[in-house]
């Protein structure tokens, strides 16, 4: 089509009428719509010339646009013999013979007439003033009420080179680009001219496209009202704008003071009470009601440094005694009083006087920044030099200046509580930074997001598992704020349930995202939920780390020799995608080495992740030399990141340093189904015992592996391996084919068996079965008093 937009209403789409014509005028296709408006079907117009369909042409019918197309309001016969008023446009074909005839009726819901009507509507109403232009913007049509608007003897782009408020843009500039893109331009205000500097023209922009998607103009709406107070107020206003951009509440009321001068007067200063000052949200209340005095936060004099009689910065402002006629001004609103009002006020107090007002001080103007009932400070201006009164335009503009101030900061106040207590619950749902195990030493980072982001749902978490192993974890949870945090919370204790149940990684992902999945079924906003996670297992009997990734950026290992890569873990979909498999990945670990787990905002540097691990590799090679901590490294690592003043995203950082168990503190045997082993298993468990100096562990030892072997053998069959570990504590495997899960329960007095595993829940501190690639492991842990080497 000759338009690369189609209309998106279906009533448009449903009335058009299509038509192929060949080079002779014959119809060789017809439409559907084209049956449903004229009545001829496709078999009755087949090789017709469609100028049989023909009528007189419409009074006043001429062409509606220029261009590749030809569009016509023209006449159509019905099949019943009535006449149809229709708007027909005939596009050429690619080929060098053919035509496409496209028509749509002007009568009818969404038809063209209707558009005409409220186009005459718009044109003859005289509230304001509606023009419009070419797409080469020239003036085609204007209504009186914008007609009015024009300087006199001026020409009819009179208004196109009129500048913004701002000074950066032109009308047009602004419909030269609403015509090119198609977007709107709405209120944009536009000073007039020079006499009228009090005036401004508010112009409104769209461009104006046929029914098939041309464009053929632009629309211009204006009205002219009062430019807002002045080229000096208005420039007080858009200063304004940056007010309340920082969440530190003095640089809001340097702001504050640097609009207030030179736009209202010579000096200004503000106030704040102390809760606003150390960052704390005031009470409700009002500036009678405060504990004690605000303090002066920021000054500013048009001339010259801050008058050395008047309170400083940093001072405690003296309290004024309430009278009466100034409380109702004090409590909400702006307090305007010349020289004789202000000594008034201060009760003709020489100490008070000295304090308040300037020498030489003609007017003033002090407004309360008021927000939700809550004080938040205080702001005044004073003429000096100008011995002009404020009138009501200035009154209007400190009290718009002030409610904007108390409005930025309120705002602030709420994003800080939101941030601190998210930042808190965070922080008390994160393991301690630093810890130690048999496996690996690990010491962990968490720097929240700052700036205007909420902090996010990243967390990370090490923790003990069966056999001296440790889990490893780093995740992202989609989101900011206090709903990120306790999603994050959800997500990091199901992490914990699932891996006591000894799942591998890639089965324990799987959960997580079955979980996430029903927590989207049940949110409010199912496209909130979501998040990256990397779960890794290190054993430190085979020196292996196991690990899968949904969605999350691969660990950095780091060998004893320096050498740095990223493992290979494949990363599986994000969670709550389900329906996706995610990959176990195996890497052998030497002792010494150095593991690093990270969320993406350690390094999306610029938004680009691939520089952001090429730069993490470099710095880990420079930072894990020799014996230097890993609290030492996550802070350089951290350091050495472009943003961590204020982190666009939360970075999270979990190190870990593996270790290894000697090949002297284990010990593996294997027998088989045979109740005569028991007794051998007894006999090899005892003598390494007193080999490796436990003999306190002897009786207690040697009844858990009597249990467990013998039910082994006698529920499992063989083979059947025994393996003890020993380090800070004593740990028993007894590994079998069955895939059998034990079961813990209360045997009754007159039952024979049944008692073993509660025997050994007594005997032990910890116990528990998992599974492996064929049959299962269960394992016991006993405290040993001296630790290793006892």
């Amino acid at each position: 089509m000759a338009s690369d937009r189609i209309p998106q209403s279906p009533s448009d789409l449903d009335a058009v009428v299509a038509a192929l014509l060949d080079e002779y005028g014959r119809v060789v296709w017809w439409s559907r719509g084209a049956t449903e408006l004229l009545g001829w079907s496709g078999e009755d117009m087949a090789g017709t010339p469609a100028r049989r369909l023909l009528r007189a042409p419409a009074p006043g019918a001429r062409p509606r646009s220029e261009g590749t197309g030809r569009s016509r309001t023209l006449r159509l016969l019905h099949r019943s013999g009535r006449v149809i008023d229709a708007d027909v446009r005939l596009v050429e074909a690619d080929t060098e013979t053919g035509v496409l005839a496209l028509a749509l009726p002007p009568g009818g819901p969404g038809s063209w007439d209707q558009a005409r009507d409220l186009a005459r509507a718009l044109l003859a109403q005289g509230a304001f003033g509606v023009a419009r232009l070419d797409m080469d913007l020239r003036l085609v049509h204007a209504n009186a009420a914008f007609e009015a608007q024009r300087p006199t003897g001026a020409d009819d782009d009179w208004f196109l080179d009129l500048p913004d408020a701002r000074g950066a843009a032109t009308v047009r500039s602004t419909v030269q680009h609403v015509a090119e893109t198609g977007t709107f331009a709405t209120g944009v205000a536009y000073g007039i001219g020079p006499g009228r500097e009090e005036a401004a023209l508010l112009l409104s922009c769209f461009r104006i496209e046929d029914p098939l998607g041309e464009p053929v103009g632009v629309a211009v709406v204006a009205t002219l009202g009062d430019e807002p107070r002045g080229p000096r107020l208005r420039d007080a206003y858009r200063q304004a704008l940056e007010i309340g951009d920082s969440l530190d509440v003095v640089k809001v009321a340097q702001d504050l003071a640097e609009v207030l001068v030179p736009a209202l007067g010579d000096l200004a200063h503000v106030d704040f009470p102390d809760d606003v000052l150390q960052g704390r949200e005031p009470p409700h209340g009002y500036i009678g009601q405060l504990a004690s005095a605000p303090r002066r936060a920021a000054v500013k004099s048009a001339d010259g440094p801050w008058p050395a009689a008047l309170v400083q910065v940093g001072e405690r402002v003296p309290t004024v005694p309430e009278r009466p006629g100034t409380d109702a001004k004090i409590i909400g609103d702006v307090l305007v009083a010349d020289a004789e009002r202000a000594r008034e006020i201060l009760g003709h107090d020489s100490g008070l006087i000295a304090k308040f007002m300037p020498e030489g001080m003609h007017d003033s103007l002090g407004c309360p920044l008021y927000r939700a009932g809550r004080f938040y400070g205080w702001a005044s201006v004073y003429r000096v030099r100008n011995a002009a009164p404020f009138d009501d335009a200035d009154v209007k503009l400190m009290r718009d200046l002030c409610a904007r101030t108390a409005l930025a900061m309120d705002n602030a106040f709420r994003y800080t509580r939101e941030h601190q207590t998210a930042v808190v619950l965070q922080r008390s749902l994160l393991p301690p930074a630093a810890t130690e195990s048999a496996a690996a030493e690990t010491a962990g980072v968490y720097l929240p997001a700052g700036g205007s982001v909420s902090v996010g749902g990243d967390w990370y978490d090490a923790f003990p598992m069966s056999s001296l192993r440790i889990a490893l974890v780093v995740g992202d949870v989609v989101g900011h704020g206090l709903e990120a945090a306790a999603t994050m919370a959800r997500l990091r204790t199901a992490v914990q349930t699932l891996a006591d149940l000894d799942l591998p990684p890639d089965e324990l992902l799987t959960h997580l995202d079955d979980l996430v999945q029903r927590m989207r079924v049940e949110a409010d906003d199912p496209e909130a939920l979501g998040g990256s996670c990397l779960f890794a297992v290190y054993d430190p009997v085979s020196r292996t780390c196991q690990m899968a990734s949904a969605g999350h950026p691969p660990p950095a290992v780091v060998l004893p020799d320096g050498g740095v890569a990223f493992a290979p873990v494949v990363p599986g979909p994000l969670l709550g995608v389900g329906d996706n498999p995610f990959e176990v990945c195996s890497v052998e670990l030497p002792p010494g080495s150095i593991l690093a787990l990270y969320s993406d905002g350690l390094v999306q540097h610029g938004h680009d992740p691939e520089a952001g691990m090429a730069e993490l590799e470099t710095n880990l090679a420079e930072l894990c030399t020799g014996d230097r901590s890993l609290d030492r490294i996550g802070t350089g690592l951290i350091g050495r990141h472009p943003s961590t003043e204020h982190p666009e995203d939360d970075i999270t950082l979990l190190l870990a340093r593996t270790r290894a168990i000697a090949d002297d503190a284990m010990a593996t045997w294997e027998y088989p189904a045979d109740p005569a082993a028991v007794h051998e298993a007894r006999a090899h468990v005892n003598a390494q015992l007193e080999a490796w100096g436990l003999d306190d562990l002897l009786f207690t030892t040697e009844l858990i592996v009597s249990e467990l072997v013998t039910n082994a053998i006698r529920y499992a069959g063989g083979p059947v391996s025994l393996r003890l570990i020993r380090d800070r504590v004593l740990v028993c495997e007894v590994s079998d084919p069955s895939n059998t899960q034990p079961r813990l329960r209360r045997a009754l007095i007159t039952d024979e068996g049944g008692r073993g595993l509660f025997m050994i829940a007594q005997l032990t501190t910890r116990w528990g079965c998992r599974y492996g690639a064929r049959g299962k492991t269960i394992w016991t842990e006993q405290p040993i008093a001296s630790g290793p080497g006892g």
